[in-house]
């Protein structure tokens, strides 16, 4: 029996959307392209992963599900990434950060024609 092994896509190219949230990460916080992509890595790494899956969910309007699988974790994860992030938002330097890369993100993302958040990135 000759059975071809494919192999499977790397999730990331799911979602332009998602690459996009997470090279504006690695750009504003100075990280390597591609650091997101390991493992649970030190704190600093995690941080960045949260923040990029919860701007590919808030701003682009993806499922935590639909997240997931872009970032190789579990729609739960995502929740809790979101839930981090939403806290540190009550501080007012943090969420002036992270609004200034959601509109930047958001404007890219309609000038590549990536969609342009919410529904309309579906």
């Amino acid at each position: 029996m000759n059975t071809m092994i494919a192999k499977r896509p790397d999730p990331m190219r799911r979602s332009g959307r998602a690459q996009l949230a997470e090279a504006a990460v690695c750009g504003a916080l100075q990280l390597p392209a591609g650091a997101l992509r390991s493992g649970r890595g030190p704190r600093r790494i995690a941080f960045a992963r949260q923040l990029a899956m919860y701007l590919t969910h808030v701003g682009f309007g993806l499922t935590l599900t639909e997240v997931g699988a872009c970032f190789e974790r579990d729609r739960t994860t995502v929740r809790h990434a979101c839930a981090q992030v939403e806290d540190r938002r009550e501080q007012p330097a943090f969420d002036l950060a992270v609004s200034a890369l959601e509109t930047g993100v958001m404007q890219l993302a309609c000038g590549l024609q990536l969609g342009c958040g919410g529904e309309a990135a579906r």
